[in-house]
């Protein structure tokens, strides 16, 4: 049997389609994330200081849309966000480009609180993990909904012509009727900002489009301060207008503004990208027929895209592989912005993925087939274990069997076979802050590795967790048992200080889901209703 699905006993399907949800238990307001009980890192008020670049995507707590957050903030090192812009977007929001003012506290631990005020949609609240005063993993933390992404210290830039280069582009959401849809492409921008070249992939409820990218596409501003610029792009899916936040000239967070479909993700270049041959680590997420649908594992890759030696583990809508499954995958031939076609032999249902190599970002990895829709990345390993004696932050997003949507975040710190620290859970709005988190983990073999957290004080009543190390620092996660399906990373902490880390794409699990705002007809365009 398998040693993490035995945390969780269940009687049948656990998983049924998803619904509405129907009610609520919200707590109250929220405060401190009880900084005295957690790991003593060094963080304070003072290392979040500067702008900053913040993204999450998840679910509407009302009506189980999808909900994204893009936006950039300036904090003032004091506990005060002086300023800065937000976009929210779901079929029931309509606040696009919002001044936004709010405030914040930085715990020991580096866990916080973000609270800022949307004019037209109420007081947003976030709940971040620093790993570093530039970067952090975030999870929305109220009533409103649930999501998962990332905060990132904003270099500016100062002209459209610091964009000219290569990216590939990773984004996930629901189409026009509220069904899961993912893509991945690659695009060239000129000087002036416009798009010379590209190719992109969409894959909506199993659906498969793809095509050239057209010359018409690209920046059409650049934005001031922390306000947005915008980018159209005109591809196979039509044509979607975004908003779009700057991290620096390498990675871009993109958010659709348009109403005409939900997504949103990240953009990164691809100067001198290609597919490592090397071994690799991912993890991907999505949904097919059954429900939610999470995969990590290892293989080896070459430099034309082939896959050997895979093994991969699956927990498809609670329904846990006992053992990794064996997998290999042969590639076509490359096309544009290096993509290439991988047909799979063994991976679960799958039959092929296309992929896109990134600079610093991985290896971007995009289900083409109508098994399910899923989205992810692979890393080349420089590493197989991470260290004893360290502070790390996780954050998991994904969805459970009541069914809700669950985003965590913690810090803990490691021992030679234990784990320690405080999680933070957020269920379809129901909040639980400052839980112990206790648990052992396995020696990993090959960078492969599990996690057992027997008993938290939330709904899922504890977690087991299969581990895929990147590198010394950047470990990808699957939660491999049988109450929920989460995936997620966790990053090794640097006592304040600055630091480069790894750049990942967060992927929230998407979901097929009937709302409230019932279908749209093809080519017909949502009216967006204020909160």
């Amino acid at each position: 049997m398998n040693s993490l699905a035995s945390i969780h006993k269940c009687a049948g399907r656990l998983f049924m389609a998803l619904a509405a949800i129907t009610s609520l238990l919200l707590l109250g307001a929220c405060g401190s994330s009880s900084s005295s009980s957690g790991n003593q890192v060094g963080f304070s008020n003072s290392s979040l200081n500067g702008t900053y670049v913040f993204s999450s995507t998840g679910t509407d707590s009302t009506t189980g849309a999808f909900l994204a957050a893009a936006g950039a903030i300036t904090a003032d090192g004091s506990g005060h966000i002086t300023g800065g812009n937000v976009d929210l977007v779901d079929p029931n929001e309509n606040a696009v480009s919002q001044a936004v003012t709010g405030s914040y506290t930085i715990n020991q631990d580096g866990r916080g609180l973000i609270s800022i005020a949307i004019p037209t949609a109420g007081t947003f609240v976030f709940d971040i993990v620093l790993y570093s005063t530039n970067h952090g993993l975030v999870t929305e933390f109220d009533g409103f909904g649930s999501g998962s992404g990332t905060i990132d210290l904003q270099t500016s830039l100062t002209g459209v012509s610091q964009l000219a280069g290569a990216y590939a582009l990773s984004m996930a959401g629901t189409d026009i009727n509220g069904n899961p849809a993912a893509t991945a492409g690659s695009f060239t921008l000129n000087s002036s900002g416009a798009v010379s070249a590209g190719y992109q992939d969409v894959n909506d409820n199993g659906f498969q489009y793809s095509g050239s990218i057209q010359t018409t596409s690209g920046v059409t501003s650049l934005g001031t301060g922390t306000a947005p610029g915008t980018f159209t792009l005109t591809g196979p899916f039509g044509t979607a207008t975004y908003d779009f936040y700057p991290v620096d000239a390498t990675h871009v967070k993109f958010i659709e503004t348009d109403y005409n479909n939900f997504l949103a993700g990240d953009v990164y270049t691809q100067t001198g990208a290609a597919i490592p041959a090397s071994n690799v680590a991912f993890t991907m997420g999505g949904t097919d027929s059954n429900g939610p649908i999470g995969v990590g594992g290892l293989a080896t890759t070459d430099a034309s895209g082939n896959f050997t030696n895979g093994a991969v583990d699956v927990n498809d809508a609670g329904n846990v592989t006992t053992n990794p499954l064996s997998f290999s995958g042969s590639a076509g031939a490359a096309g544009v912005g290096g993509r290439v076609v991988v047909t799979l032999s063994g991976f679960y249902n799958s039959q092929k993925f296309v992929v896109y190599p990134t600079t610093n970002a991985g290896v971007l990895m995009l289900e083409a087939d109508n098994a399910a829709v899923m989205l992810g990345a692979a890393y080349a390993q420089t590493g197989t274990s991470f260290a004893a004696s360290e502070n790390y932050g996780m954050n998991l997003t994904g969805e459970n069997s009541v069914p809700a949507f669950v985003n965590i975040i913690a810090q803990f710190n490691t021992g030679s076979t234990t784990i320690s620290g405080l999680l933070d859970d957020n269920e379809s709005g129901t909040l639980v802050q400052g839980t112990r988190l206790s648990g052992t983990y396995t020696a990993p073999t090959s960078g492969r590795g599990t996690i057992v957290v027997p008993s938290l004080a939330i709904s899922n009543g504890g977690l087991g967790l299969y581990y895929y190390v990147v590198n010394g620092t950047t470990t990808l996660v699957l939660e491999g048992d049988q109450q929920q399906v989460t995936i997620g990373s966790f990053i090794q902490q640097t006592a304040p200080t600055s630091q480069a880390a790894l750049l990942h794409p967060m992927v929230a699990l998407m979901h097929p889901a009937n709302h409230a705002h019932g279908a749209v007809k093809p080519g017909q365009k949502w009216t967006p209703q204020n909160k």
